[in-house]
C-alpha cells in the first residue's frame, strides 16, 4: 500500500524480489527452503534426462540415463554430495548440469545449517535465565575452592608448624590439594568474567528504555527551570523600568490624545525618551543619597547634651 512504500522510500528500499525473498526467509525459512530444493530437483532432473537422451550413447561404460527416475537418482546423489558412481552423464550438457547441481546443493545446505542455528540459538528471556543459573553455580564453586583453599592451608601449618613429627607424605597431600583447589579458584574466577562479559553484550531494551525516560524527564526540568528564570529576569526587568520611571518621569513621554495622530494604541517605539531630554543632576543627586556616617565623638556630645 502507500503507507509502506512510503516507509520504504524513506528508508532507502527497494520492493524488488530480493527484499521479497528475504522477507520470506526471515518468516518462513523451512518452507522456503523446502519448495526450492523440491523445484531445484524436478527441474535438473527434467534437464539432465533431456541431455542425455539427447547426446548419450552408453560407450563409455556407464549406465545409461534412460528414464526420469534415473536422472532423479542422479540428481539426488549429486545434490547431497554423495556421489555413488552407479550413474553418471556422459555428455558435457550433463556435466554442466551435474556441477550445478553440485553448487546449489552446497548452498542450499549452508542455509540449512543457518536456519537450524538460528532456530537452536536462546532467545534473550531464556538467555537471561541461563546467566542467571550459571552466575549462581559460578558463585557456589567460588565459595567452595576459597573454603578449600583455606582448608589446605591449615592442614599444612597444622602439619608443619604445630605436629611436633613431620609426616612428608601427609604434608605432600595437603600441598597437591592446596594447589588444585588455588587452580579450581582462578579457573572459577575466570569463567565468572566470560560470563559477565557475555551479559554486558546482550542488549537490555527495558534498561535502555528507563535510561532514555530519565533523560527525557531531566531535560523538562530543566526546560521548566529556565523558563522560570526566564520570568523572574523579565519581573526584575519590569520593577528596574518601573523604579527609573519613577525616579527620571521624563523618560516616558506623556500618552497621545485620541484625536491626535500617535492616540489609541501607540507601537512600542513611541514610548521611547525624547532625543533631547537632559535630566537634572541636583535632583537625581538628591533622590540617590548615600548613607550618613554618624561620627562617635558626634553622637557621644548628641547624647549629653541630650541629658
Amino acid at each position: 500500500d502507500a503507507s509502506s512504500r512510503s516507509i520504504g522510500a524513506l528508508n532507502r528500499i527497494n520492493f524488488n524480489t530480493r527484499f521479497v525473498i528475504k522477507t520470506l526467509m526471515t518468516i518462513c525459512p523451512g518452507s522456503v527452503l523446502m519448495v526450492f530444493t523440491v523445484s531445484v530437483w524436478f527441474i535438473l532432473s527434467w534437464m539432465m534426462r533431456l541431455c542425455e537422451n539427447s547426446g548419450g550413447d552408453g560407450s563409455s561404460g556407464g549406465s545409461k540415463i534412460e528414464t526420469f527416475l534415473d536422472s532423479m537418482y542422479l540428481v539426488g546423489i549429486t545434490f547431497f554430495a554423495i556421489g555413488y558412481g552407479d550413474y553418471f552423464p556422459e555428455t558435457y550438457c550433463g556435466r554442466g548440469v551435474s556441477i550445478t547441481c553440485g553448487l546449489m546443493g552446497a548452498g542450499c545446505t549452508a542455509m540449512v545449517v543457518a536456519v537450524l542455528a538460528r532456530k537452536l540459538e536462546l532467545s534473550r528471556a531464556e538467555k537471561h535465565v541461563h546467566n542467571f543459573m550459571m552466575d549462581n553455580q559460578l558463585s557456589k564453586r567460588l565459595k567452595s575452592a576459597a573454603a578449600n583453599v583455606l582448608r589446605e592451608t591449615w592442614f599444612i601449618y597444622k602439619n608443619t608448624k604445630l605436629s611436633k613429627k613431620l609426616n612428608q607424605r601427609v604434608i605432600r597431600k595437603h600441598q597437591r590439594l592446596f594447589l588444585s583447589a588455588i587452580h579450581t579458584l582462578r579457573k572459577t574466577k575466570i569463567d565468572q568474567r566470560k560470563l559477565f562479559d557475555q551479559a554486558n553484550q546482550m542488549v537490555d531494551m527495558a534498561k535502555t528504555q528507563e535510561l532514555i525516560s530519565t533523560i527525557y524527564e531531566r531535560l523538562q526540568e530543566n526546560n521548566q527551570n529556565i523558563e522560570t528564570r526566564i520570568t523572574l529576569i523579565e519581573q526584575k526587568l519590569d520593577l528596574i523600568h518601573q523604579s527609573l520611571s519613577q525616579v527620571l518621569p521624563g523618560l516616558t513621554p506623556p500618552p497621545a490624545e485620541e484625536g491626535e495622530p500617535g492616540g489609541g494604541a501607540t507601537p512600542q517605539a513611541n514610548h521611547l525618551p525624547p532625543m533631547n531630554y537632559t535630566p537634572n543632576p541636583t535632583r537625581t543627586r538628591s533622590l540617590i543619597r548615600r548613607p550618613r556616617v554618624v561620627n562617635s565623638r558626634q553622637g557621644s556630645s548628641n547624647s549629653e547634651t541630650t541629658a
